[in-house]
């Protein structure tokens, strides 16, 4: 029925994208020649991006982390073009609303975030001026709403992957020194210490590192020469890293996260242009592949996604009816290319056949 040419024909309701609970947000970053407060949201079920005019709240910054906390999406540190920023926000995306709190002991900008438990990290970054890079590390506790230094890292990191295995936080590459990093160390929240561990296979900063299936993955980033494709993934019990099947597009300064149980690598810088692409890992089968790319191309925004979200429709892609018509209206396209080509394969063996036997010799020589 879907290829049926019926101008008045109606989307089934049970063809349309179901509404989905996990919603993808994607705050900030570097838009043209500045930076933005915009934000966006990924629909998995849709595959759409919306832009959410109606959050708007202007706080531009980009470079810095976001960190989800219940329904409070924290948006931490970064630079608004000038300068690092200490400051501190969250969005409550039940309510709509934004809340100030406080700020950081030190300004961040390329900060490394993580959350483990309750309790939020920043680690690392570039200060006041964006000129020094850091080793500091502090944590959150939205309870008390209080930031409290922690043990620093072993050493000076800003634009570094962060991400949480086994209860511990791993800081992989980066830039210290003026140097890029292949270090990794490992962040203990019970003895308050930092530990190396096997070191990358390359050095790159502006990575990020993701966990996804009890492995920690570390994807893209820039190498001194070119941004990096190679990705690579960690295993813990054996300390040991292995290099995985290269991304589709080479960046760095992207966004990463794991939805609906698949790596989605978002944006970022690649050469002399913003890229607003998508990318998804199937592990599976170790391979990458595209997805619909984003409303507005930047670089050096945060994403993070909301699940189990109560109001998940009110972020989701509005036009779903629109989404199967539009497909319904490739699938005619391309049976009526697939019927002509049938037709005109038909009409040339018709015309073969009626050939005299005498000139089939010489037609097949001409051929």
């Amino acid at each position: 029925m879907i290829t049926k040419e019926d101008k008045d024909f109606l989307i089934p309701k049970i063809a349309r994208p179901r509404i989905p609970q996990d919603i993808l947000f994607a705050i900030g970053g570097y838009r043209g020649e500045s930076p933005t407060a915009l934000i966006e949201t990924y629909d998995t079920r849709a595959d759409r991006w919306s832009v959410m005019e109606e959050v708007y709240q202007k706080d531009e910054r980009f470079s810095h982390g976001t960190a989800l906390v219940g329904f409070n999406i924290y948006v931490i540190g970064g630079s608004n073009g000038n300068r690092a920023l200490s400051s501190c926000r969250y969005f409550n995306v039940v309510t709509k609303t934004w809340h100030q709190v406080a700020p950081m002991h030190e300004c961040r900008s390329e900060v490394t975030v993580a959350v483990l438990g309750e309790i939020l990290y920043a680690m690392g970054g570039c200060g006041l001026l964006l000129l020094e890079e850091q080793r500091t590390a502090e944590k959150y506790d939205f309870k008390t709403n209080q930031w409290s230094l922690i043990a620093p890292m072993n050493m000076d990191r800003c634009d570094a992957g962060a991400a949480v295995l086994n209860d511990k936080i791993y800081v992989a590459g980066g830039c210290g020194n003026y140097l890029i990093l292949s270090t990794v160390e490992v962040y203990d929240p019970v003895t308050d210490q930092w530990t190396f561990v096997a070191p990358l296979h390359s050095e790159r900063s502006s990575l990020r590192c993701i966990v996804f299936h009890g492995i920690l993955y570390a994807l893209g980033g820039f190498n001194e020469v070119s941004r990096s494709l190679s990705a690579e993934k960690f295993d813990p019990a054996e300390d040991t890293w292995t290099e995985i099947h290269d991304m589709c597009v080479a960046r760095q300064n992207f966004s990463a996260h794991v939805i609906d149980d698949t790596i989605f690598i978002i944006d970022g810088y690649h050469g002399d242009e913003t890229i607003f692409s998508v990318e998804c890992f199937n592990s599976k089968k170790n391979e990458w592949y595209h997805a619909t790319e984003m409303n507005v191309r930047r670089t050096g925004m945060s994403i993070c996604v909301v699940k189990n979200l109560p109001n998940a429709k009110d972020y989701a892609h509005k036009h779903r009816d629109e989404i199967m018509e539009k497909i319904r209206k490739k699938l005619l396209a391309w049976e009526t290319q697939r019927q002509q080509a049938f037709d005109y394969n038909l009409d040339e063996h018709t015309k073969f056949n009626h050939i005299p036997q005498e000139n089939n010799e010489e037609n097949w020589a001409l051929m």
